[in-house]
């Protein structure tokens, strides 16, 4: 049984704090797994090519520093493993699982709607805190550049497919006084020394022989794609290690959403922008890229084939099915609808996503995520975690706001799979807690004595009527 799927069933029954922990305690002392984290490319970098990056998580292996490795105690959910170019000049960086996705250290502290601001200001608290030894500061306290900011945050950027296997804590000891004890000195090269190749080394350092990389669909470069394929064959050949394969989804947000993952000779066949000039200037040499890619069923594999759905605090799910995607979509359309007519001002979702970006980051008293913003000429503070929603000093209507602007983009169609069905009907129910705020709070203004000069009804969007 995966994993995380145990920490779901447990996470369900027993929810409150410290029962939580003890739960997690079992969980972790129960079972050990080395997850492949194939990641999918996004920004220029999806652009110009498309294999993506591949990272492995080990749940019985965490992290005294990012550099130093231990078996994991009671209650650690292990870390992410992977190789950066240009980071510290190590070769690889061990971070602790969920900031490694969100660049937070507890799941409710994770934005329900991100914004480059925000990412970038969580990224850099978290490396400030962390991972000063490996991303120092630079001239007067500055973030510095670099590569460091993909070791933390990964879930604001890309979609991750997950393929997980069984291990044992005998491997977990060997691989961690062979990776301590070893010299960790970056020699990254992108053809035989790159994250794909790292990834590699360790899945077979538990199990040997498990991946290898494909001479022919990817012209002898190793590649996340082709290692996640192998991966899966392995899996099938041994039943006994209790495969689990599972979809984390790119948080929601304003920045662009991540782009399929692609082999070598595949990205080349699929991009207009190669295979047409190729054919152009030679049919032979763009047939010969038609028929590798044909012939080595470099386009057969597919992630998302069967895949779960990942969430932080509810574990392993189905994806939701079609029918029950568009009964959502198209009860949240007639939502939008009746609040347009009621507030004819009322922002976009490219306006609400214009707003959150020219806010300013921060924490608040608990330390969780909010933005300052400033609305006409009132400054206010919008919780955009969870665990404060309906806590700061904004009205209702931004939270409802922002949870329409995540449901949105949950509901919208499309590989990979972006959400279950229960974790729907969870950001349903935030948001009708946030209607049901709104009509408080306009009830309660509209109860008021108006005094001299004061408008007549209170506007949401921060403009007199």
């Amino acid at each position: 049984m995966s994993r995380l799927i145990q920490v779901r069933r447990w996470v369900h029954t027993t929810w409150a704090g410290a029962t939580y922990a003890l739960v997690l305690m079992s969980v972790s002392l129960a079972h050990a797994s080395a997850t492949l984290l194939l990641e999918e490319p996004y920004g220029k970098l999806g652009f110009f090519t498309a294999t993506g990056h591949a990272a492995v998580y080990l749940s019985g292996v965490c992290a005294d520093t990012p550099l130093v490795l231990h078996a994991c105690k009671a209650g650690e959910l292990g870390s992410v493993i992977s190789r950066y170019n240009g980071v510290g000049g190590y070769d690889w960086i061990a971070i602790p699982l969920i900031p490694y996705l969100y660049a937070v250290e507890k799941p409710e502290d994770v934005p329900l709607f991100a914004d480059p601001r925000i990412v970038s200001f969580l990224r850099d608290q978290y490396r400030r805190k962390y991972l000063e030894g490996v991303a120092s500061d630079v001239d007067e306290g500055k973030t510095p550049g670099g590569n460091w900011y993909e070791l933390v945050g990964s879930a604001y950027d890309r979609a991750t497919y997950a393929f997980e296997i069984e291990t044992s804590a005998t491997q977990d000891r060997a691989f961690i006084a062979t990776y301590n004890a070893a010299m960790n000195h970056s020699h990254f090269h992108t053809v035989s020394r790159n994250c794909a190749d790292f990834a590699k080394d360790v899945i077979n350092f538990y199990h040997p022989h498990a991946l290898h990389r494909s001479v022919v669909a990817d012209i002898g470069i190793t590649t996340p794609k082709q290692i996640a394929k192998t991966m899966v064959k392995f899996s099938a050949r041994h039943p006994e290690l209790e495969f689990s394969h599972y979809v984390i989804p790119q948080i929601p947000g304003s920045a662009a959403r991540s782009t399929a993952v692609h082999g070598v000779v595949e990205s080349f066949f699929k991009s207009k922008k190669y295979i047409g000039p190729s054919i152009a200037v030679s049919p032979i040499f763009a047939g010969s890229v038609a028929a590798v890619y044909i012939g080595s069923g470099a386009g057969r594999f597919d992630p998302n084939r069967q895949a779960m759905v990942y969430n932080a605090e509810r574990g392993l799910e189905p994806p939701i099915g079609a029918e029950d995607r568009r009964s959502y979509e198209l009860e949240l359309s007639h939502l939008k609808s009746a609040q347009l007519s009621r507030f004819p001002n009322e922002r976009s979702e490219k306006n609400f996503a214009r707003m959150l970006n020219n806010g300013v980051p921060a924490f608040d008293a608990e330390g969780r995520p909010i933005l300052q913003l400033r609305i006409g000429d009132e400054a206010i503070n919008l919780g955009v975690a969870e665990g404060n929603l309906f806590n700061g000093e904004a009205t209702q209507r931004l939270s409802e706001e922002l949870m329409e602007a995540r449901l949105e983009q949950e509901l919208r169609r499309g590989n990979p799979p972006k959400v279950s069905e229960s974790d729907i009907e969870h950001d349903w129910k935030l948001l009708q807690q946030a209607l049901n705020s709104s009509e408080d709070q306009i009830a309660s203004r509209d109860s008021r004595p108006l005094q001299a000069g004061a408008p007549s009804r209170w506007n949401p969007t921060g403009n007199r009527p």
